[in-house]
């Protein structure tokens, strides 16, 4: 006989999905809820060696593991090696699926984003971008068309006008606001400035280039005019990652903003008190003001560190505690011993130079390899005495700074021959290959460039001059751009060949450094191995270029490697064994000029705190006394104001006396 009951219905149980990854095991308390906060606005304050990428890798894997589409997930970071590092350990610690995460720098992925969709705003999709060289070229190009380089009075260089135009781009400010703001000496040229702004951006519009701003420009216009567009990418990435997000400006800011327009699920990791990049246009606002611009935002403190002693982490809590504004946090560390750090006097910068070397001997002596230590500055020239200095030591180093690999001519002249292949209308390009050539004069370069980037077949006008002294030439060119174009070559093969063609003239343009040159164009096709289209290669290389010449990195064979000299901008990120911090004297750091400014006052204090935190076991702040600046007119002989709160007993003063 049949049972009969009575039935209630109730809510299904949500199944907690199983996790393969053990994350309260592998990861600390607030680095475990920065993880598994995935719904809705969080900001993640990540401190010095915090364990900012470990989070970061270990929330990408817990949102696949949760059964998040890997397409939907977009990780926006400020170099293209940090995103692929990223998703690769995401990738080993769960799977392959992670490999479909959406990652990549701002301007990688507005390049991605505007080849599809660009058109709507009248612009092909087969733009050319234009590095930083190529960009003030064309600048230059239209200033002599407007007759601008022959003023009685002397008109800005192209590299300024290029530094104007990018920063009003990156600030977000008008050009006649930054004039005013930070350029004031350069006011009486406003109304020619406006008039070759205007001028350039029209030269670029007609010939589809956008330079490395215009990337981010065009994007937020799509974003913010484009509805359909801005929907459907936003749906489209539903959980969005910013990471280094007190380096962003307030352009890159907004676009987050939009892209988050259908979902509040945006992720911003960073540290405010690392905030120094204001010179390239990143804002200490961005980071400050995010729980703002997202409401509800749920702020995370990651506070435990994992690289520097605590006596080191007391001196560094102290920098940063009189910060005028700043999220509330204090580093500590299992590693409570440790040497004391020291601030040490110098009778002047040579003595301080010598001090220098003899302690870096000593550490080495001790079995500290001199790529475990590091010397660092505020500014460039802060260390030409040490240099000097290092040697008569005879310490092998390498100082982070120079010209970057893509701005080196012969790279520059390389590129240009397969971007002309790539866009025939890329005059810029067209004018330095014919430059190349022995005979062909600026005049007579401008006036071919004009009619290659009007033919339909540029080779084929090449043949046809004749009766030239470099008739010769441009029919040897217009081989070279057959064979380079043809469909079925790979981009290994396709820079081969511009390279044989280029090597006479590289060793007649280049006769003292040739064999130099010659190995950087032979790292530059072991680069371009690694793609399938030469659009590709050529949009990467403008977009995130090599920064090392290898020339300058092989220069000097040294089986126990290099000591580093390097600008703290160029150390962020970095960490050593031993560090020197040098000139650490009040009237350098900070600079007197940047004394009566707050904004910059507080930015030199984060740039102080940036270069204590490199270090993992020594810690020596150095600084000459007795010093006369003649910039400033005053002798300069006190410790950074910076340090004056940081007891003697965390921060042990020292002086320097010859033995």
């Amino acid at each position: 006989m049949a049972r009969s009951g009575t039935y209630v219905l109730r809510p299904q149980k949500q199944r907690e999905p199983r996790f393969r990854i053990e994350y309260d095991q592998l990861l600390n308390g607030s680095q475990l809820e920065a993880v598994t906060t995935t719904e809705g606005p969080v900001l993640v304050i990540a401190g010095a060696g915090s364990g900012k990428t470990r989070t970061l890798v270990f929330r990408v894997a817990r949102l696949v593991e949760m059964g998040i589409d890997p397409r939907s997930i977009l990780l926006l970071t400020f170099t293209r090696k940090a995103s692929s590092e990223m998703l690769r350990r995401a990738s080993s610690l769960l799977d392959g699926r992670c490999d479909d995460v959406a990652g990549g720098t701002f301007h990688s992925f507005a390049n991605i984003v505007l080849r599809r969709h660009a058109k709507v705003l009248g612009i092909d999709s087969g733009f050319t971008i234009l590095d930083r060289g190529d960009n003030e070229d064309v600048i230059n190009l239209v200033r002599a068309r407007l007759g601008f380089d022959k003023k009685e009075k002397r008109f800005p260089r192209k590299q300024t006008i290029a530094s104007i135009f990018s920063m009003a781009v990156n600030k977000s400010r008008t050009l006649g606001e930054l004039l005013e703001t930070s350029y004031s000496h350069l006011i009486d040229h406003a109304d020619d400035l406006q008039a070759l702004l205007t001028s350039y951006e029209a030269y670029k519009a007609e010939r589809q280039l956008l330079d490395y701003d215009d990337l981010l420009l065009v994007l937020h216009r799509l974003l913010e005019t484009q509805e359909s567009v801005r929907d459907q990418l936003s749906r489209q990435y539903r959980y969005i990652m910013v990471d280094e997000y007190q380096d962003t400006n307030p352009l890159q800011a907004a676009i987050v903003r939009l892209l988050a327009c259908q979902h509040e699920n945006v992720m911003a990791v960073g540290d405010d008190a690392q905030s120094i990049y204001a010179f390239r246009g990143a804002s200490f606002r961005n980071i400050m003001d995010f729980p703002d611009l997202f409401p509800g935002t749920q702020i995370v403190t990651l506070e435990e560190n994992y690289r520097s002693t605590q006596p080191i982490l007391d001196v560094t809590n102290h920098i940063i505690a009189q910060a005028r504004e700043r999220y509330s946090k204090s580093l500590y560390t299992v590693k409570k011993d440790g040497e004391s750090p020291l601030l040490i006097a110098a009778e002047s910068e040579n003595f301080q130079s010598r001090f220098v070397c003899q302690r870096i001997l000593e550490l080495r002596e001790e079995g500290v390899p001199l790529p475990e230590m590091a010397v660092l500055f505020r500014s460039s020239f802060h260390a030409f005495d040490l240099e000097l200095e290092l040697t008569r030591h005879d310490i092998p180093f390498v100082k982070r700074g120079g010209f970057k690999f893509i701005e080196t001519a012969h790279v520059k002249d390389a590129l240009a021959h397969l971007r002309v292949v790539a866009n025939p209308r890329d005059a810029v390009s067209w004018h330095r290959v014919l430059l190349i050539l022995e005979g062909v004069g600026p005049r007579r370069a401008q006036s071919l460039t004009a009619e290659l980037t009007a033919s339909q077949d540029p080779a084929e006008l090449l043949d046809a001059q004749s009766g030239r002294s470099y008739s010769t030439a441009l029919r040897a060119l217009a081989g070279l751009v057959r064979n380079v174009r043809q469909a079925d070559r790979h981009p290994e093969e396709q820079l081969n060949q511009v390279l044989q063609y280029y090597d006479p003239h590289l060793k007649r343009i280049h006769r003292d450094d040739y064999p130099k040159r010659a190995k950087d164009l032979e790292h530059m096709v072991s680069i371009a191995a690694r793609y399938k289209s030469l659009e590709t290669l050529l949009a990467d290389m403008a977009l995130e270029p090599p920064s090392d010449s290898v020339g300058d990195v092989v220069a000097i064979d040294e089986p126990e490697g290099l000591l580093t000299l390097s600008t703290i901008h160029s150390a962020k990120g970095l960490e050593w064994h031993s560090v020197f911090i040098l000139w650490a004297v009040d009237g350098r750091f900070p600079s007197v000029q940047s004394m009566h400014d707050d904004e910059e006052l507080e930015e030199e204090r984060r740039l102080l705190y940036v270069a204590a935190t490199r270090a993992k076991q020594n810690l020596y702040i150095c600084y000459p006394i007795n010093m006369y600046d003649r910039a400033a007119g005053m002798v300069l002989s006190k410790p950074s104001r910076f340090l004056d709160d940081v007891p003697p007993e965390i921060l042990t003063p020292m002086d320097l006396v010859e033995e």
